[in-house]
Formats: C-alpha cells, sequence, structure tokens
C-alpha cells in the first residue's frame, strides 16, 4: 500500500492590532451602554404582557406569584379510558380496581327461553335488589345452540335453533320488569355449526379433511376456526341480529381454541402452532365489536377462570383488544373438580364464596390491565350463597358481577 507524502505543514499566525481609547471615549462608551440596557428592558416590559395576553387561551387564570416564589404547578391527573382502570404512577396495582364501565346483572337460564310464559316466570322470580341494572339471556351458547328465533340462514340449517321467542319478545319483557337488556353470546366454542357447514371448521392440513376433537366413539366433534371467514360472517351476523334488536350489552364468549393434543398438531395447519395464532381471535373481537358499536350497543368480553389458569385465554392482549372490560366467569360446579393446567392440580373446596375468593386469589395478576367483573355460576347455588360471593367480590375490589 502507498501512502502519499503529504509534505510538512505550516501553520500561520494572524497578528491582531490593539489600540487603546482615550478616557473620555471610555466614559462615552459607558453612558452608551447603560442607555442600551434601559431601552432593551422598557421595549421587553412593554411587550410582555400583550405576548402573554394573545397566546393565553380563552378560559385561562392568571396565576399570581410574588418575587422570590414560585407558583405551585397544578397536580396532573390522567384520565383513564372509558372502561378502563385508573393507572398507579407508582407502577403498583392500586388495592382497590376504580371501574368506570359497572355491569350489575342476573343471568337467566336456556330454559327460561323456551316459551314466553318460562320468560315471565323467570323474570318474576328475580329478588328485587336495588344494585341489579341488567338481565343478561343467554342466546348463543358453548356448543353452539341458539334460544331466540334466528333468521340466520346456517343456524336453521345446521339445527342450532331451540326457541320460537322473538328478540323483541324478549327485550320487551325484560324492560317491562324495570331492567336492560343484555345477551351472552358464544362464539368460537361451537361444535353444531361445521357438523353441517364443514368449511367453517378446523380441517387435516394437506387432505381438507374435517378435524374432530376426539375419536367418533368417544363423542369427537368438529369446532369452528376463526380462521374462517365464513364462520366470521355468521357470527356477526348472529351478534349484529341481537345488537341491532335494542340489547345494550352483548357479552361475547368462548374467544378460545381448542385443548389441541400434541398428536393433532401434526395434522393441523402450522399456523396453529405459532405463537402468535391468537391474532385470528382477537382480530375477530375487532370485527364483532365494529357491528355493536354500529348498532349502538356496547361489547363485554367473558372469559373463563378455568380457562386463564389453563392458559387458555390468549384473547386477553390488551394493546388490541378493542374493549377492555372483562367478566370472569367462575364455574363452582366446574372448579370443585380441581383445575388442572397439566403440571399443577388446582383444589377448590367450601362454600361457593370460599372457592370465589380463592379463584380471584389465582388469576387477579394476569387481569392487570382490564377493567375486571366477576359472573359466579352453579346449578344448586342459593341466594344466600350468592350473596356471600358478592361480598367476596367487592373485597377484592370489584364491583361489576353477574349471577346466573
Amino acid at each position: 500500500m502507498r501512502f502519499k507524502n503529504k509534505g510538512r505543514k505550516i501553520y500561520k499566525t494572524k497578528e491582531k492590532n490593539y489600540y487603546g481609547k482615550s478616557p473620555g471615549a471610555k466614559v462615552l462608551s459607558a453612558v452608551l451602554t447603560v442607555f442600551l440596557i434601559g431601552g432593551i428592558g422598557f421595549i421587553g416590559y412593554s411587550l410582555a404582557e400583550p405576548v402573554i395576553n394573545y397566546t393565553k387561551k380563552q378560559g385561562d387564570e392568571s396565576v399570581p406569584t410574588t418575587e422570590g416564589t414560585t407558583a405551585p404547578e397544578e397536580p396532573v391527573t390522567e384520565e383513564p379510558q372509558e372502561g378502563g382502570a385508573v393507572k398507579d404512577d407508582t407502577g403498583s396495582q392500586p388495592e382497590e380496581q376504580v371501574n368506570y364501565e359497572l355491569y350489575k346483572a342476573v343471568s337467566l337460564s336456556v330454559n327460561d327461553l323456551i316459551s314466553e310464559n318460562s320468560l315471565e316466570l323467570a323474570l318474576s322470580a328475580i329478588q328485587k335488589n336495588e344494585e341489579i341494572e341488567y338481565i343478561q339471556v343467554p342466546l348463543k351458547v358453548r356448543g353452539g345452540l341458539i334460544y331466540y328465533a334466528a333468521s340466520s340462514y346456517e343456524a336453521q340449517q345446521c339445527g342450532a335453533v331451540q326457541s320460537q321467542l322473538t328478540l323483541e319478545t324478549i327485550r320487551s319483557a325484560i324492560i317491562n320488569k324495570g331492567y336492560k337488556p343484555a345477551a351472552l353470546v358464544s362464539t368460537f366454542y361451537d361444535n353444531i355449526l361445521p357438523s353441517t357447514f364443514p368449511g367453517t371448521g378446523y380441517v387435516v392440513y394437506g387432505t381438507g379433511s374435517q378435524w374432530i376433537d376426539d375419536d367418533y366413539d368417544a363423542g369427537g366433534k368438529p369446532w369452528v376456526t376463526p380462521y374462517s371467514e365464513a364462520a366470521n360472517e355468521y357470527l356477526k351476523g348472529i351478534i349484529d341480529e341481537i345488537s341491532a334488536a335494542g340489547f345494550e350489552r352483548i357479552v361475547c364468549s368462548d374467544f378460545v381454541f381448542p385443548e389441541f393434543r400434541e398428536s393433532d398438531y401434526a395434522l393441523l395447519d402450522p399456523q396453529l402452532s405459532a405463537p402468535d395464532r391468537y391474532l385470528a381471535l382477537t382480530s375477530a373481537a375487532n370485527l364483532f365489536y365494529e357491528q355493536i358499536i354500529s348498532n349502538n350497543s356496547r361489547m363485554i368480553l367473558e372469559v373463563s377462570a378455568s380457562d386463564i389458569l389453563k392458559g387458555r385465554t390468549e384473547v386477553l392482549q390488551s394493546m388490541l383488544l378493542p374493549t377492555n372490560t372483562v367478566i370472569v366467569e367462575i364455574n363452582i360446579d366446574e372448579i370443585k373438580q380441581g383445575v388442572s393446567d397439566g403440571w399443577t392440580l388446582y383444589e377448590f373446596t367450601g362454600t361457593p364464596a370460599e372457592m370465589t375468593k380463592k379463584m380471584l386469589g389465582f388469576i387477579t395478576d394476569k387481569l392487570k390491565g382490564f377493567n375486571v367483573g366477576v359472573r359466579v355460576t352453579g346449578t344448586h347455588i342459593t341466594n344466600d350463597e350468592m350473596l356471600d360471593a358478592e361480598e367476596e367480590i367487592k373485597k377484592a375490589g370489584l364491583h361489576s358481577y353477574v349471577f346466573g
């Protein structure tokens, strides 16, 4: 490698000439400097007030200050988004969660929706409680059955419709009793639709044959998949019909995948093994939310407490969900059998209130960032046991709840 010979650098210096001032010139210079500083100060003082008045927004108040003191700063508070919990600037979770969307409801059963008479009897049997604002009706339940006169062609063809009560009949009966109507809609826990329309369910990768969750002899069933456009349109249509009929809250549940085994993953599309598969669930939640909002209703998400322990609530991605109000269902009949995540067996004994308290202790940390309510369900829970469970819910700092 050759190096260029830059040669010797020559540095030059520039001489400065200094001229001394006479005493008279020095005095004159000082006087002029004083006048110049005073003039600048006067002009600045004259212009300051008009500039401040010009830039101050209408409605702002002047903050008086005195020399040597600083005006105290007003505390800044961050208003939470609607339905959210107040954030703690210290990073710690507040002892009591402040709910900005309270949802206090009694849920009817599917048997209450068989006929108009059964609906009236169920509504009349509800014990008066000044805190209860909504009556929640299960219009589409786990498994896929529908308990109103759905107009959907697919619902009628697959035999999902189990009641001929119209949405207007149900809504009017609830309002006439002094309550607001709300609906519970199960989404992807649907084994009926894909039995008639296989394209809405999971298929074996490469062959296109229908996947079921067990052998036929063992009662294996197909499941609706969030990756099916036809399935999402079916659910969207049902949600549109219900929200447009005047139901003020639509509680959407069962945003879940089946409990796949390793042998199932070997048969299914590789995207079901991907860590970002939750995007299919959150995308569906956003689709349904937009439809509900367009009908001037509100969406609430429901998840199972057992699924939280099992790690099956992938939909709980707070940054991707359109709503952060979440109802946690604690099914007493289910959890008293124990809940296993494959590594740990969670056991629950005692009264419904004691089991509710224990479950909330397990799952509260997994729900940070959400506006949480609790739904306690069970076949043989008395009214007094429900009230005891309500007290445990309140002690946990939660004030939204659903009974039944």
